[in-house]
């Protein structure tokens, strides 16, 4: 079902009034300077709102004319839309002042380093520490080692699921590790992505009729849930960085990919745990 004209060109005369007050805000923190850091943050607002406004109205609409029935504890949602907007907001700026420039700076600094071994070592330790943490993992982790004592996959005691979690979240993290590590060395060495990346899944396709049924499933979210907030802007800054440091080497072309290869390997590596587990 499409939108009608009516309701399209509401959405783009609200994004382009959001857009508005912001050039007059930047216009205004120009003329006076003591107000810029006010005004920054009030930008920092509209933009995140300008970003929220497409789901907003989505869930407005269906809300109020699909379903015909006010919001429940209206207070209470938009009290917790501030909060998002709030804290969305001050992430953008902190992946822009902090995460993507740190990520650049160590790649260019292993690059002029010279030697490709310690380089390596940092990327594997990049993606093994941005994984073993993320908190999508961890609670994929511990529904699966639920699930799987419950269908008796493995032993209903209490250290029986804790191990398999664990063991899990290991087998995710080192896969990330060795991802980042292949990523890099695609970059050094320029070989093309594509059929690095049709190999791979190639390889996963072969793998899900090997694997045990049950872990097929987990080995699929597994290739998802990596690709954190943490992770992916130290991975593209890393790629990025690195590409722009190497002679011969188009950061359009070679600094992106690390996030499919952070993908790809935790599948091939949950079903080769299911396999061995």
């Amino acid at each position: 079902m499409r939108l009608g004209a009516g309701q399209a060109g509401s959405r783009e005369s609200a994004l382009g009034s959001l857009a508005g007050i912001k050039t007059w805000l930047g216009g205004l923190s120009r003329r006076h300077g003591w107000l810029a850091p006010l005004l920054a943050f009030l930008g920092l607002g509209l933009g995140t709102l300008r970003d929220l406004a497409p789901i907003i109205l989505v869930v407005a609409f269906f809300q109020l004319v699909v379903l015909g029935q006010p919001f429940p504890n209206l207070e209470r949602v938009v009290v917790g839309l501030l909060f998002v907007m709030i804290g969305l907001g001050l992430f953008i700026k902190g992946l822009e002042l902090g995460l993507f420039p740190l990520g650049e700076g160590l790649a260019q600094d292993f690059a002029q380093k010279g030697n490709p071994w310690w380089l390596l070592a940092f990327s594997f330790a990049l993606g093994f520490g941005t994984t073993i943490a993320e908190p999508a993992l961890i609670a994929i982790a511990d529904k699966a080692a639920d699930a799987a004592a419950q269908a008796g996959v493995i032993g209903a005691g209490a250290d029986a699921p804790a191990a398999y979690a664990r063991g899990l979240r290991y087998t995710v993290a080192v896969s990330v590790g060795v991802a980042v590590v292949i990523g890099v060395v695609r970059i050094l060495k320029g070989w093309p992505l594509h059929w690095m990346i049709i190999g791979g899944y190639v390889i996963v396709v072969a793998m899900t009729y090997a694997a045990p049924p049950e872990i097929v499933g987990i080995a699929y979210d597994s290739g998802g849930v990596t690709t954190s907030t943490i992770t992916v802007p130290l991975l593209t800054a890393l790629g990025v960085g690195l590409a722009r440091m190497i002679r011969g080497r188009n950061p359009m072309l070679d600094g992106f990919g690390l996030i499919a290869f952070a993908s790809l390997t935790p599948m091939i590596f949950v079903m080769l745990f299911g396999l061995l587990y």
